[in-house]
């Protein structure tokens, strides 16, 4: 259904290092600034993620409400995304990663915020 997930961002030098931080940390390569060095770009397991500055000039807004979830293959690469991500200037958000039950389902998450304040989840279905 979904082709790319897309946040703003008003400091792009902080949020490559920020995306490269967890990214790699669960396999996926560093990003890729476009030629302009308005957006960067990640590519990984047939999903595509991109930060980028507003075309229309104006100041990069957090969405209230709107949550980015990653699917992780363990509850250790979500560990391993929420460490990365809090070391590179992102800040750890809800309760500590961990297991949740949510309406039958076991799920394991992690939750961070980025640079610029987007929430964001790292999230492993445990079955």
């Amino acid at each position: 259904m979904f082709s790319h997930n897309m946040v703003g961002t008003n400091d792009l030098a902080a949020s490559k290092a920020f995306y490269d931080a967890v990214f790699t940390a669960v396999g996926g390569p560093e990003g890729v600034v476009d030629e302009a060095g308005n957006r960067v770009t990640y590519a990984h397991k047939d999903g595509v993620f991109i930060a980028i500055k507003p075309i229309n000039g104006e100041p990069a807004t957090v969405a209230n409400g709107n949550t980015i979830g990653f699917v992780m293959d363990s509850p250790e690469q979500c560990d391993a995304w929420h460490a990365a991500g809090a070391a590179a200037g992102g800040t750890a958000i809800e309760d500590p990663p961990g297991p949740r039950d949510f309406e039958g389902m076991k799920l394991y998450l992690a939750y961070l915020r980025d640079p610029t304040g987007h929430k964001l989840c790292a999230l492993h279905m445990m079955g």
